[in-house]
């Protein structure tokens, strides 16, 4: 892990190395090649599409300049290490200044891709994470959501209160106990730790490339449960890396096919699959066995109850499926407008709490729960979050598609074996890479477009009891 007081050290070397790749794919040269490939009638579909999204990458480069680069690449390093402070004092107000010279950035470099790819502020940004898709349908499918999820979250937490108590398992929980408890499930999953490796973080977070993957996870002694989903959301990313096509490796088309995709295969393991009673059933003697638990407490049944407990909570990353989109909604609303400029860097934390009590009745003790608790801000991320809740609605798709298609899926979760869903997905999903564009890959994994419905579906299901 880096020293504190290489950070400014890393920030120059980062900046210079964007620097660079900004210029080769913004030279002369790059575009004539790119353009004698366009007029080449012999290219497979392989390379066709890596025309296109070499093109695409191309053309939202040439909005900025070496110098807005550069700079650029230092504000997110300088602020991203403010924010780790500022976050563990509770403290906006020593990140603002940082953030400010961010927000700045950011705003300028969506006017100039805006300008360029002819598209609004929030979708010239957008375009970088999740290619193609505008800011039109996430306000459709937020407006949908919105309007389906509080009396929901009404009749789920009636449900809940018909149920039996969730008993939680009473620590501590070593942290050394919840690393070993964690890497068992990735192993059995499908991670391949020759080619990465699990640590800690501020934030968990999954990076790397395909052969080199880093996941990193944050640990409770009082709490196992929270870092362990952490732990396999991030092996759902890390698995989807692994399983991208080798024979394009290094090119744009054999990257992660946008972001929207990405949080589709991280939700499916930690939401869709890692809750399911058939997961719990297998994982139960395994979680009570790494912390020598005995009784109800460790039951399948109970852990099962636990891991789909809806409460309305401050933190987006331990917040429960019926509550989450409620977190994507709010930073997608404040973000946007801060990045229209309908707000200002000042304005987040009031805005955010007010927000919050809106939206589920709840207001943050202090800015660590609330506006701090994302590093994606504080490290330029922006126009990154509503991919969150277009994957949770993905996951239900394909997972309902793969299960469809190969019914023994669930069955060999129960029995701790995960590798027919896994070549399901490297076959439909993984193995496609940037092949084709997002809604078309989706069609393809699951015969029809993207619709709220299956996930509106799978929350029924969980949630109030319903058969699927």
């Amino acid at each position: 892990m880096m020293p504190p007081g290489g950070a400014d050290a890393r920030s120059d070397q980062l900046a210079e190395l964007n620097a660079l790749r900004h210029n080769m794919l913004c030279a002369t040269e790059t575009g004539d090649l790119l353009n004698q490939a366009a007029d080449t009638p012999d290219l497979s579909d392989w390379q066709r599409a890596n025309v296109r999204e070499i093109s695409r990458r191309r053309a939202s480069s040439m909005a900025l300049s070496e110098d807005f680069v550069l700079a650029r690449t230092k504000a997110c390093n300088t602020c991203e290490t403010v924010w780790r402070q500022a976050r563990a004092d509770a403290d906006f107000k020593a990140v603002l200044p940082h953030l400010e010279n961010l927000l700045s950035l950011v705003r300028e470099e969506a006017e100039a891709k805006a300008e360029v790819l002819g598209l609004g502020l929030y979708d010239a940004l957008l375009n970088d994470y999740d290619p193609g898709t505008r800011s039109e349908h996430f306000d459709q499918v937020f407006d949908d959501l919105e309007t389906f999820l509080p009396e929901f979250l009404g009749q789920a937490l009636e449900h809940q209160a018909s149920q039996a108590n969730v008993i939680r398992p009473q620590g501590p929980f070593p942290v050394d106990k919840q690393k070993d408890l964690g890497t068992g499930f990735m192993k059995a999953l499908g991670f391949d730790f020759d080619h990465g490796r699990l640590d800690v973080s501020l934030h968990p977070f999954c990076g790397g490339f395909s052969d080199d993957i880093r996941i990193t996870t944050r640990y409770d002694d009082a709490d196992f449960t929270s870092s362990l989903m952490g732990v396999l959301h991030e092996t759902g990313h890390a698995l989807y890396e692994m399983g991208l096509p080798q024979d394009w490796r290094s090119q744009p088309v054999g990257d992660a096919r946008g972001m929207s995709l990405h949080e589709s295969q991280s939700l499916l393991f930690e939401m869709q699959v890692c809750r399911s009673q058939e997961f719990l059933t297998y994982a139960a003697p395994i979680m009570a066995e790494a912390f020598e638990g005995q009784g109800p407490a460790w039951s399948a049944d109970n852990l099962s109850r636990l891991y789909s407990h809806v409460e309305p909570g401050f933190i987006r990353v331990d917040a429960d499926e019926v509550t989450y989109p409620a977190h994507v909604i709010l930073r997608y609303r404040l973000e946007r407008a801060l990045i229209e400029g309908d707000m200002e860097a000042a304005d987040i934390p009031t805005a955010w709490n007010e927000a919050l009590q809106r939206i589920l009745g709840i207001t943050p003790p202090s800015d660590r729960e609330g506006c701090l608790q994302d590093i994606h801000w504080y490290d330029g991320a922006w126009g990154y979050f509503p991919t969150y809740t277009l994957g949770a609605m993905m996951a239900a798709q394909i997972f309902d598609a793969a299960r469809t298609a190969e019914p023994d899926i669930l069955p060999s979760i129960a029995r701790g074996n995960f590798q027919p869903l896994l070549n399901w997905l490297r076959k439909n999903v993984h193995g496609y890479a940037s092949k084709f564009e997002t809604p078309e890959l989706l069609e393809k994994a699951t015969g029809r477009p993207l619709d709220a419905e299956t996930f509106k579906t799978h929350l029924k299901s969980r949630y109030l009891g319903r058969p699927l």
